[in-house]
């Protein structure tokens, strides 16, 4: 690996999605939807937030990303990730830094994520950045498309 200072942190395009993709499916415990993280799920997402989500990239090769989106209020953080190789060097901080000053050139003054409950390093990162955790709420949903299956992967 070389040094963390030439990783460049820049919006994500569609043209990024096969090394985003990739990467996703090289972290263990990372989910991806049949649906939702396909191609066209991802340009869908993209275009609803043209300006938000980030990548991580050194020498050509995208190492990080985040998907961050909005309703106008709430920005949401999905899919926050970084290669295993370039973690506890500051790139995910950067990533996050980057996607939150997004969301405020868009008005937007509140963020939410969720990170499983067994994704350790995930929620040590979040706590270690000074994001907290939530008790006072319930999280629920309801399935849409059930041909939209979330895989993890091993």
């Amino acid at each position: 690996m070389a040094g963390t200072m030439d990783v460049i942190i820049r919006e994500m395009t569609i043209e990024d999605y096969g090394q985003v993709y990739e990467l996703w499916t090289e972290i263990k415990g990372f989910g991806i939807r049949t649906v939702d993280d396909s191609r066209e799920g991802v340009e869908r997402f993209l275009r609803r937030n043209p300006t938000t989500s980030v990548v991580a990239v050194q020498n050509g090769r995208i190492i990080g990303n985040i998907l961050c989106g909005h309703d106008g209020r709430t920005g949401c953080f999905y899919h926050v990730c970084v290669a295993n190789g370039y973690r506890k060097h500051g790139i995910g901080y950067r990533m996050v830094r980057a996607a939150m000053e997004a969301l405020q050139r868009e008005g937007v003054s509140k963020i939410s994520l969720i990170a499983f409950k067994e994704n350790q390093v995930g929620n040590a990162f979040w706590k270690g950045i000074g994001w907290v955790e939530r008790g006072d709420i319930n999280s629920y949903e309801f399935i849409l498309n059930e041909e939209n299956i979330t895989r993890f992967v091993r």
